[in-house]
């Protein structure tokens, strides 16, 4: 039933009954089983703050994306648990190199046991920082400038921006950022004073998320799609 809430309250897909048949056609008959054991784990754990992992859907989606992309040098902003990270991993070819920074490693180190049953711990460099400071030691060495395929972020919303221009040194010509929870549990859409029914810490996170999307469809250094999976994938592709 925990699972079945969490599904529920993350998918901006308003029937439940739609986002249970999606879940149980598609995805868990092909969920691996390590990525099984993973998010198993982090519900049991930290019960509604599981809400902060990745979906089944939006990770097989991330999964054909990076396979059909060729990528094999990526990094990762956000990493709770790790269900995302280890979709990554798993979709990479064996000489990947991921580049995976959160602050909590407590959080990382719940999800590790099944990085490493998977046998892809050695794709990983876990770096416990937060994710700014990290971002800049890579931009000021030129063998990381341009080097990376892909980026995915889901991390702290007032750190989009500031990420997103850190990563577009880093990101290559023809490479991708992804940004998670773009649509907010739906909430982005919400009016001025319908916003005043929502808890405070989403009505803040709904302001941040607006102001992102704003620049972001702005953006022209990068073709974009919003994808309404999850709470909203924001695809940028770069340009130039």
């Amino acid at each position: 039933m925990a699972e079945e809430v969490a599904i529920q309250d993350k998918s901006i897909l308003k029937s439940p009954a739609l986002v249970q048949y999606i879940y149980k056609t598609y995805c868990y008959p092909r969920e691996h089983e390590q990525l099984k054991g993973l998010r198993e784990a982090t519900v049991k754990k930290y019960k509604i703050e599981s809400l902060m992992g990745v979906p089944v859907d939006e990770g097989q989606l991330l999964s054909i994306f990076l396979k059909v992309m060729n990528a094999k040098k990526t990094i990762e902003i956000g990493v709770f648990t790790g269900y995302s990270l280890l979709t990554t991993a798993l979709a990479l070819p064996h000489d990947a190199k991921i580049t995976a920074i959160d602050p909590d490693r407590e959080a990382y180190e719940v999800g590790l046991p099944f990085i490493r049953k998977a046998g892809v711990d050695q794709k990983i460099n876990f770096i416990e920082s937060a994710a700014s400071s990290v971002l800049e030691d890579l931009n000021n060495n030129e063998k990381e400038v341009g080097s990376y395929d892909f980026a995915f972020v889901d991390a702290n919303k007032d750190g989009y921006l500031k990420y997103h221009e850190q990563l577009v040194k880093l990101i290559k010509i023809g490479g991708v950022i992804v940004y998670d929870n773009t649509l907010w549990f739906g909430y982005v859409a919400y009016s001025d004073h319908e916003e005043e029914m929502i808890d405070d810490f989403f009505k803040e996170n709904r302001k941040i998320m607006r102001e992102v999307n704003t620049f972001l469809a702005n953006d022209n250094r990068f073709e974009i799609s919003l994808v309404s999976v999850g709470d909203g994938l924001t695809i940028c592709r770069r340009l130039y």
